[in-house]
């Protein structure tokens, strides 16, 4: 997929958890919306994306809650 579009999708679902969660849990809430919603391949590309870039284009928020979607993921060998 596109990692434009993936940006872009992960932004929307941060702002959406911004204004819909309390501070100390919107980037769990982030994390959580994306392991439960997004496929695996979606997930990996994303994930990378933020080791490769440090998260170019994404709100602190969403690279906040990737990271911690990376922290329980294996990194690819």
């Amino acid at each position: 997929m596109n990692i434009e579009l993936l940006v872009k999708m992960a932004n929307e679902i941060s702002e959406f958890f911004a204004s819909e969660s309390p501070p100390a849990r919107a980037a769990e809430d982030v994390a959580q919306h994306l392991r439960s919603f997004w496929e695996p391949r979606m997930r990996r590309q994303i994930i990378a994306h933020v080791r490769a870039t440090g998260g170019a284009g994404l709100s602190e928020l969403a690279r906040h809650g990737i990271e911690s979607l990376a922290a329980a993921e294996p990194e690819p060998v």
